[in-house]
């Protein structure tokens, strides 16, 4: 079942998050769960999960930008795309992209953006097979010393 995360589904993404790039949970924080009202609390911040059987799989994050060109339309950025290593190659992803192309199609957004650090083939065209495409920008990305 895709739906928008909810507050009890902290600590399964943060889980999750483990098949992504993340080393470690972080720890139990005033700051995370502040980070955490916040993202649930802004209405153009959507983390979307895929549950199977009581348990987050998968999941995606879709950021409406506002937008003072293209007819003062917004733009949709997705991030963070992950499914569990045991559930990898059933949908359960595509699942995750398709409702974020529906929110974004709701909040009339002219178009949908993702960046992937990944060079594999085969996650490659999963984005392709999507419907993304890498040939029409060309990304740049600034890394910030926190």
């Amino acid at each position: 079942m895709v739906r928008e995360a909810e507050k009890k589904d902290l600590n399964a993404i943060l889980e999750l998050y483990l098949c992504l790039h993340e080393e470690s949970v972080p720890e139990e924080s005033d700051y995370l769960h502040d980070t955490w009202q916040h993202i649930l609390e802004d209405e153009n911040h959507h983390l979307i999960v895929n549950e199977l059987d009581g348990k987050i799989v998968s999941s995606c994050v879709c950021v409406i930008i506002p937008n003072l060109t293209r007819n003062i339309r917004p733009y949709a950025f997705v991030e963070n795309v992950v499914t569990h290593t045991d559930f990898r190659g059933h949908g359960l992803a595509s699942e995750c992209l398709e409702y974020a192309k529906q929110i974004a199609r709701q909040t009339n957004c002219y178009k949908m953006m993702l960046l992937t650090g990944s060079r594999e083939q085969k996650t490659l065209d999963f984005y392709r097979n999507a419907g993304y495409n890498s040939t029409d920008k060309t990304a740049f990305i600034q890394w910030l010393d926190s």
